[in-house]
């Protein structure tokens, strides 16, 4: 008979369930430990983790099924599993808290904390004996001196609280191309110009980071930053980040080349990166960006759709125990496979005997078509033809292995990015299956997350919906459904999005430092009220905010929303020029601030879409559109005329005069550039 009563057995996030067999007396976070901690006078032992997360499982494994191990943890601690998918306000604070103590931080986290929740130390992965020494060592200076820990937990709270902190700036900031260029000097610093990406390993491909250059590109015909853009996606496109058999792109690669990826597969990454390359394709059309869009898309279709409309969340890096199995090749599989087409496979993929990963085969390219057609003598038509029928093979193969885990969740504000990505990749290529696939995920969310109130869920799994939505969620759905509007014209979209964002401004504002909380008012309040500003892997949830109010300020007119947003970068923007690396979102706002939209309206009958399909083609990226006919929306009153289409061309409160004809309309924008 088992001696732990493990409290998540009854719980629907796959990582809290890969715990649910633990020795360890897990608890979910809620009032019940948290009142059981108060009560026994226990220290919370707060561990935080994700369904794909390598080293989280590597813990799991030695520690966390270890029998003697959970008895420490069971006898000394009230043990807590947080999925940080599912509760990012948790994982925020204690991930500021472990950052805040040893200067570093990442996942699995582990976070000790007093009774009510205040944190007093952490760290991240720990070997067995190290978790040993250190459960041990905790508990007992916490029974001899629990003063002490009071004290750390005080000091602690306050620095957290200056982490989290933001000041208004109540001086009038006027924007410049100074600032711009000041901001563009700094980043060109960090540029790897040999494998594209910032000099820094691990490299995470960032695609936020990516579109300050892509508008700075525009505005200043800057060829070294074009140069370096390219450079950085065709350089990710061919390397082992990305899945050449299958589709779609792994987190992040440990070296320089982007050869060895962390295997795991996010819904995040891969829905930004469809953006990304879209909006670059329009810059420069190659094939291959388009190529990455396309498999890109057909992996996320297949393998992370659910049967109602929404998206997964992420696949696991391991498969039977092992870090990336399901993705390396011996060549000598592959010869037997692909027969005589095997060495010209082999020799563009970078397939070996020896192999280039732990004596195996990540597939990566490192010659171009050309110098292989050349030594096979081939056309590219040829070549193309073997790759195809190659990768095909191998895929029917590799899908007779065992896959990764699935993470079955389905996340708001990461089904929001794909959302906008299928919209985004739809406006290039024309696709009407992505934009039909963009509708059903936000049905999906309509139907399932949204009450009549206009308050969100963030989760849903197994048919359920649980816990309530956080910034992001709202944020990056606001922006989903603007691209929606834009796409379509269909005003639904537009006005769910400013019902969104009233919701937000009533729930989540803070008027002291005129920026957004990450947790609603109707939350229970934790350690801290967290406010997410920095933007990494995903834009920071208030940067999105401020995009969204300066869109919507323009199509309803309504100056108060973008003085609002020029207020949260005011209130941003010392960070942004001491650290623009981590202000990407922010940086890219800056410049539409300094360079102010074109607003594109386009009325009439049915050839309005023919006309807003042209626009959407063109690298034109400041530019709101709002299109239809009859429509009520502010920035469309009085513009409709006949059947016929008339297109508006509008900056800085003054239009040109209005025309019929795409050619003329951009005719406009460029002899106004």
């Amino acid at each position: 008979m088992k001696k732990y009563t493990n409290k998540l057995i009854s719980e629907t996030s796959p990582y809290l369930l890969q715990h649910a067999n633990n020795p360890v007396n897990w608890y979910p976070w809620g009032s019940e430990a948290l009142n059981k901690a108060n009560e026994e006078n226990k220290l919370l032992l707060i561990s935080i983790g994700y369904s794909a997360c390598h080293w989280c499982h590597v813990m799991e494994t030695e520690s966390f099924a270890n029998e003697e191990i959970a008895k420490i943890m069971n006898e000394h601690f009230v043990c807590i599993k947080v999925d940080r998918e599912e509760r990012p306000d948790i994982d925020q604070i204690y991930m500021n808290a472990v950052q805040l103590i040893i200067g570093r931080g990442g996942w699995p986290l582990n976070c000790f904390a007093m009774p009510d929740g205040r944190p007093v130390y952490g760290g991240t992965y720990f070997n067995p004996q190290m978790w040993t020494d250190l459960l041990k060592n905790l508990s007992a200076s916490y029974t001899s001196d629990p003063q002490r820990f009071e004290k750390a937990a005080d000091d602690l709270k306050r620095n957290l609280n200056v982490v989290d902190h933001v000041v208004k700036v109540n001086e009038k900031s006027e924007f410049s191309f100074e600032d711009i260029l000041n901001i563009i000097l700094k980043l060109r610093k960090n540029f790897d110009k040999q494998y594209g990406g910032t000099i820094e390993t691990p490299k995470f491909p960032l695609p936020v980071s990516y579109y300050p250059l892509m508008r700075y590109y525009y505005h200043s015909g800057d060829k070294d930053i074009l140069n370096q853009l390219n450079r950085s996606l065709m350089q990710m496109a061919g390397g082992g980040i990305y899945d050449h058999i299958g589709g779609g792109f792994a987190r992040y690669s440990v070296d320089k080349k982007w050869l060895v990826p962390h295997f795991e597969k996010m819904l995040y990454d891969n829905a930004q990166l469809i953006s990304l390359y879209s909006e670059a394709y329009k810059i420069n059309p190659d094939k291959e960006y388009k190529r990455i869009v396309e498999e890109t898309i057909s992996f996320i279709l297949r393998e992370m759709k659910s049967p109602e409309g929404g998206f997964y969340s992420s696949f696991d890096a391991d498969s039977q125990g092992e870090e990336g199995k399901f993705y390396v090749w011996q060549k000598s599989e592959i010869d037997l496979l692909l027969k005589e087409n095997s060495d010209i496979f082999c020799d563009y993929y970078d397939i070996t005997e020896q192999g280039n990963w732990e004596g195996k085969n990540i597939l990566n390219i490192t010659k171009t078509k050309k110098e292989i057609c050349s030594e096979y003598k081939l056309t590219n038509e040829n070549l193309d033809l073997i790759l195809g029928e190659s990768k095909q093979i191998l895929f029917n193969q590799r899908e007779k292995r065992i896959k990764p885990l699935l993470d079955d969740k389905i996340l708001v504000s990461w089904n929001s990015l794909v959302i906008k990505a299928l919209v985004d990749a739809y406006n290039v290529f024309d696709n009407e299956l992505y934009l039909k696939q963009a509708k059903q995920s936000f049905k999906f969310i309509e139907t399932n997350l949204i009450t009549k109130n206009n308050q969100l869920y963030r989760t849903y799994a197994k048919g359920k919906r649980k816990i309530k939505a956080f910034l992001d969620d709202y944020a990056l759905l606001i922006d989903a459904l603007l691209s929606l509007y834009q796409a379509t014209f269909n005003e639904h979209y537009i006005n769910s999005a400013k019902a969104l964002l009233t919701y937000v401004t009533n729930h989540f504002y803070d008027n002291t430092s005129a920026m957004f909380f990450y947790t609603s008012s109707h939350d229970k309040q934790l350690v801290t009220r967290p406010m997410a500003i920095t933007d990494h892997v995903i834009a920071s949830s208030n940067s999105v905010m401020a995009h969204n109010l300066f869109r919507l300020g323009y199509l309803f007119l309504e100056d108060r929303y973008i003085i609002e947003a020029k207020q949260m970068l005011s209130n941003m923007l010392s960070n942004l020029k001491e650290n623009p690396d981590y202000y990407g979102n922010w940086f890219d706002l800056l410049i539409q601030f300094v360079y102010k939209p074109y607003e594109v309206c386009i009325v009439g009958g049915e050839n309005v879409h023919e006309i807003r399909k042209e626009f959407a083609k063109c690298f034109i990226p400041n530019t709101i559109f709002a299109g239809g006919s009859n429509s009520s929306l502010p920035i469309l009153k009085n513009r409709f005329v006949d059947e016929n289409p008339i297109i508006y061309i509008c900056k800085d409160n003054v239009c040109n005069k209005p025309v019929h004809k795409f050619r003329d309309a951009i005719k406009q924008i460029d002899n106004s550039d």
